[in-house]
């Protein structure tokens, strides 16, 4: 048995995960860029704690580091779980028998852009794309999926 397979069980990264796709009413997307490895396009997402109870404080708690933009009453649970196969980067992270990841998916409406404070640990830029730009940018499938849900919604 390896050190890492020693460690208890909150060092590893818990299998589960929230997905909150921020947009503004006039039909823009808030995309992060992801800081090393990958940069890569995506929505704020974010792994839950142990600690965290519920999907929705994870949103909550994630939205707030990665964007600085408090969600009040505004954050929508759609009440959606994506199950995916953990991506073979992040698999050290994860307890070896973890093999694929739960997504909890939200979504936060806004009348128009607010003011984004990164976190530059986790991402090294923004934009603010349409529905259509930003479905080509981001790299998951279930970040496209939620977009394109959105963007043929009455929002």
């Amino acid at each position: 048995m390896t050190a890492k397979e020693a460690s208890p069980p909150d060092s590893w990264k818990r299998p589960e995960s929230v997905l909150v796709v921020v947009y503004t009413i006039a039909g823009e997307v808030l995309l992060l860029q992801r800081a090393e490895p990958t940069r890569a396009w995506q929505s704020v997402t974010g792994s839950m704690h142990w600690d965290e109870a519920s999907p929705t404080d994870t949103a909550r708690r994630e939205l707030l580091e990665e964007t600085g933009l408090a969600a009040g009453d505004r954050l929508q649970d759609w009440s959606q779980k994506n199950r995916y196969p953990i991506h073979p980067l992040w698999k050290p992270r994860y307890h070896p028998g973890d093999t694929h990841n739960t997504e909890y998916v939200f979504s936060l409406a806004l009348p128009e852009r607010e003011k984004i404070a990164l976190n530059p640990g986790e991402h090294s830029g923004y934009c603010w794309q349409p529905f259509g730009r930003a479905i080509q940018m981001v790299r998951f499938e279930t970040n496209r999926a939620a977009i394109e849900t959105l963007m043929n919604s009455d929002q």
